[in-house]
């Protein structure tokens, strides 16, 4: 991994199991083995596949400790310094079987003392929580952990007991019980985790503070000094060097190119936020990415869309709470009003890029929802090509860097206080894309850069849901009943009037109704569609749709992942950057 203009070269590896030369296995055998790194995240809807799923796990997480282990040794005579010169960070709960692993290897292979090798594995790991779902906090069966790892359990086991027999008597059973690495028949990954290293942090600051109260509030009371913020970030030198050179050639021109080593120069461009000629031509360059995106359209689907129209884009993974379906909710509305006749003044091409988890069936059924409805909407020809609807297949970054360039729009819509921060987020904005959000992840983050001016934001507050789930006063079936034009939009889903989706519409529609909409996609659709309603007002005034692009372009330099990893390695992993970055206290 080279990088930027520093000299540095770093390694990356991608581990592959193999079945050793001189076995003598059966061609079964054989598979199990292959089958461990065939392919990422297996589906783990089934008994075999969360077996796969754990062994996959273990075997990363062994492979990439057992390698770090043995390149240190090749330096030193022991490990009792290990966790001053190696810092291993557990990126979300799947490789957190590493805090038991790097134990075995401290017990078993170096001989230590259970506390020398607790002490070095707490001092050497991290873990940051990407999620605030309970459902994403990976637990395993006991008797599948036992039967597959027989002497991890062992050792999380004695975590476990050990854990107990301190902070029993000082908290009391119900508190340690809550947050045990065993409990319920399962073992909990996310609270081994946080047991285990010396650092935990959110990536965004909403989402630390409800990982603080929320998710794992009993944690921070124990241990309220490992918590901190690390908001995410991405690189400028993909999204915007690399990906979007019309953008990139018209910021050398104007501010220099001292943006491209040091992000926060890109603020420079407010001064031109009154320049007619700069937001014209960066106007232009919006226009030349969206003719790419066009003709990449037309190529993979067929389909002729304006590059005049609005691009309004939702790209990130298939999710209930990431709220795709609000956003066909908003389609089906804008279809209908457009069929009944109503001048909506712009055109509109909505661009959907996601994929569903092997086994997440709803997921599946939404984006089968979206592309019933693209088709419908893309050969009518009574409305005239004023909205078309695009969903990409086998959506992934080499597609991203093509969409994103080219969008108008960033739809951040998911409901406040699931996402944890959202990248997607950053990198829409830094193009140039106005922010059509929920406060919600690093949302709030950005519509403190930009201002309050520079972003379209609608709906529900993390407060307001958190209180709507604590009293469970929602009531999706009667908001429904008594709003006509949610009424005439859900009943599209049941009806035929969308062809080819019965028994996906009924599903989709029953989660809504009859299940109460979890993720109160009803509560927010009418704030959601007056924002979206603002949005089409906006895009009319081209010169003052490039001020808001313009401010989120200079805005979007704090969200650079330099800073990120530069605030990683001086609050937790101890490693100071040997060229650092300026960073003021706003950023």
């Amino acid at each position: 991994m080279i990088g930027y203009r520093n000299g540095v070269v770093n390694t990356l590896r991608l581990w592959q199991a193999e079945v050793p030369t001189t076995s003598m296995m059966t061609g079964t055998q054989r598979e199990e083995i292959t089958d461990i790194t065939r392919g990422l995240y297996p589906d783990d809807s089934t008994e075999e596949g969360r077996r796969l799923r754990l062994r996959q796990e273990y075997f990363l997480v062994s492979a990439g400790i057992q390698s770090i282990v043995r390149n240190y040794r090749r330096t030193h005579v022991d490990l009792f310094d290990f966790a001053k010169h190696v810092a291993i960070h557990i990126n979300d709960t799947h490789p957190a079987v590493a805090v038991a692993e790097l134990m075995r290897i401290l017990l078993d292979d170096a001989h230590m003392s259970w506390q020398q090798a607790w002490s070095i594995t707490v001092q050497t790991l991290s873990y940051t929580n990407h999620t605030l779902l309970q459902e994403a906090l990976e637990k395993w069966s006991i008797p599948l952990f036992a039967s597959l790892l027989p002497r991890i359990y062992q050792i999380i086991q004695e975590i476990d007991r050990r854990f107990r027999e301190k902070y029993v008597p000082l908290r009391g059973e119900a508190f340690v019980n809550r947050i045990a690495p065993l409990g319920d028949g399962q073992v909990r990954m996310a609270y081994l985790a946080v047991l285990g290293s010396h650092a935990i942090n959110g990536v965004a600051k909403l989402h630390t503070t409800l990982l603080e109260s929320s998710v794992l509030r009993d944690w921070y009371q124990l241990f309220p000094e490992r918590f901190s913020n690390q908001t995410n970030g991405i690189t400028p030198r993909r999204w915007i060097q690399t990906a979007d050179q019309p953008l990139s050639d018209l910021l050398d021109q104007t501010i220099g190119d001292a943006w491209r080593t040091n992000p926060l120069a890109l603020r420079s461009l407010h001064q031109y936020q009154d320049d007619d000629a700069f937001l014209t031509a960066l106007n232009q360059t919006k226009h030349a990415n969206k003719q790419h995106l066009a003709a990449m359209i037309q190529h993979s689907l067929g389909l002729v869309v304006d590059p005049n129209a609005i691009f309004d884009v939702q790209i990130k993974r298939l999710h209930a709470y990431k709220r795709q379906l609000l956003n066909v909710l908003g389609l089906i509305d804008r279809y209908q009003r457009l069929k009944a006749g109503e001048d909506l003044g712009v055109k509109r091409v909505h661009i959907f890029g996601a994929k569903a988890a092997p086994g997440y069936y709803y997921a599946k059924e939404i984006i089968k929802l979206i592309n019933a409805l693209a088709d419908q909407i893309n050969h009518d020809p009574s409305i005239n090509q004023q909205l078309q609807i695009a969903f990409l297949p086998n959506y992934g970054v080499s597609m991203a860097e093509q969409i994103i360039p080219a969008a108008d729009v960033s739809e951040q819509i998911s409901l406040a206080g699931m996402e944890a921060s959202g990248t997607s987020n950053m990198k829409l904005m830094a193009a140039g894309a106005v922010t059509l959000a929920t406060l919600d992840g690093a949302n709030i983050e950005i519509r403190d850069a930009v201002g309050p001016d520079a972003i379209v934001t609608f709906g529900l507050t993390a407060d307001e849901v958190a209180a709507h789930q604590r009293q469970q006063d929602y009531d999706a079936r009667a908001l429904a009943a008594s709003d006509p034009v949610l009424t005439r939009v859900l009943s599209a889903l049941v009806d035929g009037s969308i062809p080819g989706i019965e028994s996906v519409g009924r599903d989709i529609y029953d989660s809504l109704i009859r299940y109460n909409d979890d993720y109160f996609v009803l509560a927010d659709f009418h704030a959601y569609q007056a924002a979206q309603k603002r949005i089409d007002l906006l895009y009319q005034e081209p010169l003052n749709w490039a001020r808001m692009a313009l401010a989120s372009i200079a805005e979007s330099g704090r969200f650079s992942a330099d800073f990120t990893v530069q605030g990683y390695g001086n609050q937790i992993w101890s490693v100071a950057p040997t060229h650092p970055l300026v960073k003021d206290d706003d950023v």
